[in-house]
C-alpha cells in the first residue's frame, strides 16, 4: 500500500504542484492523528492510522521534489536537515508520549492526538507556498509541471530502489531487533532500552553532516561503503560479545549516514524536479516494501536457530549485500536524460 500511495504522489504533484500535493499530505497526516483522541475501537484507531500513513507516504517523494525545485545548489544540506528532522521527532515523539498521557490525565489517545498540532501549525505555511506557486505558475513566472513517469524501464533506478530496501531492511532491523538481542546477553530491558536511545543518538549528527560531505567531497562509494562498513562492524561486535555500548557507536553512525544519503542520491541523479519526484517515488516505494521485510527475516532466523546470534549473521549478510550495490551505484553522478 505504501509503495503504491507513493507512486500516486507523482499524480499528484502534476495537477496540483510539490507545494499543493503536500498541503493534501499534511491535511491527511493532521486529520488522521487528531482523530485518535476521539476513536475507542481496533478498526477505527487503524483507519487513523491509515489516514495519517497516507499522508506520510505521499510527502516523502515529494519534499524530494520541492528540495530539487529550490535548491538545486543546496541539496545536501537540505536533505541532511530533512532527515535528521525526521529522526528527530520520532525520537522526541517516542520520549513525550508517556509523559504528556501522565498530563493529559492518562489519556493514552490524546497523547497520541496532540502531535496532530504540529500538522495544524505547518499548514498555513505550505498553503501560502502552495497558492503563491499556483499564481507564478499562472502568470508563467514558472514552468508548468511536466510529465515525469516512473522510472522503471531505467536500470540505474532499480539500483537506487534496491539500495534503498537493502538500506531500510538494515536499518529497521537494527531498530526491531536491537533491544532484544541485547537483553538475550544477559543485560537488563533498562539497559538494553539505554543503549538503543544511544544508537538513535549517535545517529543525529552523521544523519546531518554526512550527506553534506558527501556533497564537499564528491567521493560517494568511499562514504557509503564507509557507512556499511560500520554497520558491519557494529553488527559483528555484537555477536562477538565486545561491549553493546561501544557496538552503538559504529552502529549509529553507519545507518545514520545511509539514510540521508539513500534520499539524496534520486535528487542528484536526476535533472529536473519532476524527475527527482518519480525517482523518488519508485526507490521510496519499492525500497520500503523490501526493507519492511528486514525484521521479518531476522525474526524468522532467531526463531529458526533460537539465537540472536545467528539472526545478526544473517543481518551481516544483507549488509555485505548493500556493499555490492553501493559498489554498482558508484561515483559519477548519471542524469536519467543521459541513461
Amino acid at each position: 500500500m505504501y509503495g503504491y500511495i507513493c507512486s500516486v504522489s507523482v499524480r499528484l504533484s502534476r495537477r496540483w504542484g510539490n507545494e499543493g500535493a503536500i498541503v493534501l499530505a499534511l491535511i491527511l497526516i493532521g486529520l488522521g492523528t487528531g482523530l485518535r483522541w476521539f476513536v475507542g475501537t481496533t478498526p477505527l484507531m487503524m483507519f487513523t492510522s491509515f489516514l495519517s500513513g497516507v499522508g506520510i507516504a505521499l510527502a516523502g517523494p515529494l519534499l524530494s521534489s520541492f528540495i530539487k525545485q529550490y535548491f538545486p545548489d543546496r541539496v545536501a544540506s537540505m536533505v541532511g536537515i530533512y532527515s535528521t528532522a525526521m529522526v528527530m521527532g520520532a525520537s522526541i515523539s517516542v520520549g513525550l508520549s508517556v509523559p504528556l498521557q501522565h498530563t493529559l490525565g492518562g489519556s493514552w489517545r490524546g497523547s497520541l492526538a496532540v502531535w496532530a498540532l504540529l500538522a495544524a501549525i505547518a499548514l498555513p505555511i505550505w498553503l501560502r507556498l502552495a497558492w503563491s506557486a499556483h499564481a507564478d505558475r499562472q502568470s508563467g513566472k514558472i514552468s508548468s509541471v511536466l510529465n515525469a513517469p516512473l522510472p522503471v524501464n531505467n536500470k540505474r533506478a532499480w539500483v537506487l530502489t534496491l539500495f534503498f530496501g537493502l538500506m531500510a531492511a538494515i536499518f529497521y532491523s537494527l531498530t526491531a531487533w536491537l533491544a532484544p538481542a541485547i537483553q538475550s546477553q544477559g543485560y537488563s530491558q533498562e539497559t538494553a532500552g539505554k543503549i538503543q536511545t544511544l544508537f538513535t543518538l549517535i545517529s543525529l549528527p552523521s544523519t546531518l553532516f554526512i550527506p553534506m560531505l558527501v556533497h564537499r567531497y564528491q567521493r560517494r562509494v568511499f562514504w557509503l561503503v564507509g557507512c556499511a562498513l560500520l554497520e558491519l562492524m557494529g553488527v559483528l561486535m555484537l555477536n562477538l560479545t565486545v561491549s553493546p555500548w561501544l557496538a552503538a557507536i559504529p552502529l549509529g553512525i553507519g545507518a545514520g549516514g545511509l539514510f540521508p544519503i539513500a534520499l539524496m542520491l534520486p535528487i542528484d541523479e536526476t535533472s529536473s524536479a519532476q524527475e527527482a519526484s518519480s525517482w523518488s517515488a519508485m526507490t521510496q516505494s519499492g525500497g520500503y516494501i523490501l526493507g519492511a521485510l528486514g525484521p521479518l527475516v531476522i525474526g524468522w532466523l532467531h526463531d529458526a536457530t533460537g539465537s540472536f546470534v545467528q539472526a545478526f549473521y544473517g543481518l551481516a549478510v544483507i549488509i555485505v549485500l548493500q556493499i555490492i550495490v553501493q559498489m554498482a551505484i558508484g561515483n559519477k553522478k548519471k542524469f536519467s536524460s543521459e541513461l
